[in-house]
């Protein structure tokens, strides 16, 4: 078992002003070699929750606690959760449309999981991209993710150089195959407990551990 905590990231003074609950945690997991395709034990675990997730479900999660708190943040930050969906939201479209959980590799699988068990959102970045600390700040003047330009004040994750990141949005720098190491972050908004974005990321790191196991 990893001996990494979670260390919590900075949050521009402005941001934090205007949303005191703001939070990002971060931690960065080493990879004893290349991502592929997960072990036969995650797999039935998407199994299990694809048989456990109906239509249902998918209707009345976002009146459920940590749902609801990701669609109030939304609207506060200018996105309508009704048409831009919430990441946990989302998934849960692409379950239904897709008719299961369906296994992409390692870091998919885990992502979902993770997700779909706790209502946070973890999202993953290759390492050897990323420059110091991750924060919270506003988009500044002509930045860009990639190719993509960033809406000026729109709220971004960034390290100590750029933006890595469109706050619940675009990610970069993707990881790859030969990726060596994982830089891991959830973003925690108001009404959203610690202990479950903690749980997120752990879940992500414990699969990653079991499928090493295997």
């Amino acid at each position: 078992m990893t001996s990494l905590q979670p260390q919590e990231g900075w949050i521009d003074a402005g941001v934090a002003s205007e949303f005191p609950d703001l939070r990002l945690w971060q931690l960065t997991l080493p990879l004893p070699g290349p991502i592929g395709k997960s072990s036969e034990g995650v797999r039935e675990r998407l199994r299990e929750m694809s048989d456990g997730f109906r239509g249902a479900q998918a209707v009345t999660m976002r009146s459920q606690p940590i749902h609801h708190a990701h669609r109030v943040f939304f609207r506060h930050i200018g996105l309508d959760p009704d048409t831009s969906r919430t990441p946990a939201e989302a998934i849960a479209v692409e379950r239904l449309r897709a008719g299961a959980f369906k296994p992409v590799n390692q870091l998919d699988d885990a992502l979902v999981i993770a997700i779909m068990e706790t209502g946070v959102p973890v999202w993953a970045l290759d390492e050897e991209g990323v420059d110091g600390d991750l924060g919270i700040r506003p988009a500044r003047d002509a930045e860009s993710l990639g190719d993509a330009p960033i809406a000026d004040g729109r709220l971004v994750v960034g390290d100590s150089e750029q933006p890595v990141a469109v706050l619940f949005g675009d990610v970069g720098p993707v990881p790859v195959k030969s990726t060596r190491a994982l830089r891991l972050f959830s973003v925690q908004v108001a009404g959203v407990p610690s202990i479950h974005v903690e749980e997120a990321l752990w879940t992500v790191v414990e699969l990653f551990e079991g499928d090493d196991e295997d």
